[in-house]
């Protein structure tokens, strides 16, 4: 499985994530978002898109363990991977048909979002 997970680059963006090389993800609130969060498993690929001004799919990051004890507040570690080579912005991806059912487009404030193996390998390719 494959997930896309939103910041601020403010707040932490993939420069920091590359900088620290594994965090806990936390501060969702939204309830799909945390339900999202408390799916993954260890091992599945990480789209970071930086919110705000950027709008854009800029790097990759794993699940490295999953805490989901508490299902308000799973603890997700993720390690770092790279930054895309050519960013994806958020019109490139609204344009293409393989988000056209995507809650990325469809739920604009959605933190963390499913993706599909085919969605993900787009995301990442130059």
């Amino acid at each position: 499985m494959a997930y896309l997970l939103k910041s601020e680059p403010e707040a932490y963006s993939i420069e920091d994530l590359l900088r620290d090389g594994e965090t806990i993800w936390d501060g969702v609130t939204n309830p799909a978002a945390v339900r999202n969060l408390a799916g993954m498993q260890k091992g599945d690929d990480l789209v970071i898109y930086h919110t705000g001004e950027e709008r854009q799919a800029v790097g990759t990051a794993k699940v490295v363990s999953v805490d989901a004890s508490n299902p308000k507040t799973p603890l997700v570690k993720i390690k770092a991977g790279h930054k895309l080579p050519a960013p994806r912005t958020l019109a490139d991806i609204k344009a293409h048909s393989l988000f056209v059912d995507s809650p990325l487009v469809r739920q604009g404030r959605l933190s963390v979002v499913p993706l599909t193996k085919p969605q993900f390998e787009w995301l990442i390719k130059a």
